[in-house]
């Protein structure tokens, strides 16, 4: 009897044509889950706002594992922020999970992000992270089978709903800066404000 096809096979493609289908996708961990309003995708060698853009280094290592691992990695000394690896295994690429909106584990985001009203609770990276509970011991977790798990929206236990997502110009890059590689859901609170660098090239390659 063969085994049942991987729903992550499709991962294994360039990153800038996968971000808009894990819109609506729902990351989850313990009670918690997220639906992705928000994704920003990033490549390898070629992209010179990646951090594997220069190679492999102890930080980005699991960017060049399969494509549904889990690279999590720490923002300015405080935020943990977590992105899905895709594109072929040794080749790094990543989905940024900038935004979503918490569908389930209310109580526990409540005091995570005590005083932050609802739509706001998992309104850009950090805050993202910060209310799945994610930490850097869980950088390289396999997203199928994992303590964290990625629901694709044909999977997902937590009713999906059609999106209509629009794209933009990552954030804060200082390199490659105009790549239209930031895919949003259209007129969701939950999607964070565009912020340019002050020194932006704005070049996109």
């Amino acid at each position: 009897m063969s085994s049942s096809p991987d729903p992550f096979a499709f991962l294994a493609g360039p990153p800038e044509q996968l971000a808009p289908e894990l819109l609506g996708a729902v990351l989850r961990h313990g009670p918690v889950a997220v639906r992705l309003t928000e994704v920003e995708a990033y490549g390898g060698s070629h992209d010179p706002g990646s951090h594997a853009y220069r190679g492999p280094t102890r930080r980005n290592a699991s960017m060049y594992a399969d494509a549904g691992t889990l690279y999590c990695y720490l923002s300015h000394g405080i935020h943990v922020c977590a992105n899905v690896v895709v594109g072929p295994v040794g080749e790094p690429g990543a989905l940024l999970l900038r935004a979503g909106r918490v569908v389930t584990g209310s109580d526990a985001v409540e005091q995570r992000r005590p005083g932050v009203v609802e739509g706001s609770w998992a309104r850009g990276p950090g805050n993202l992270g910060r209310s799945l509970g994610l930490g850097l011991e869980h950088d390289g977790t396999d997203l199928r089978t994992g303590p964290v798990r990625l629901e694709l929206p044909s999977t997902s236990s937590v009713a999906a709903h059609p999106v209509t997502w629009t794209s933009g110009p990552r954030v804060g890059l200082r390199s490659a800066s105009d790549r239209p590689w930031r895919f949003m859901t259209v007129d969701d609170p939950s999607v964070s404000a565009y912020r340019r660098h002050p020194k932006a090239d704005g070049r996109d390659r």
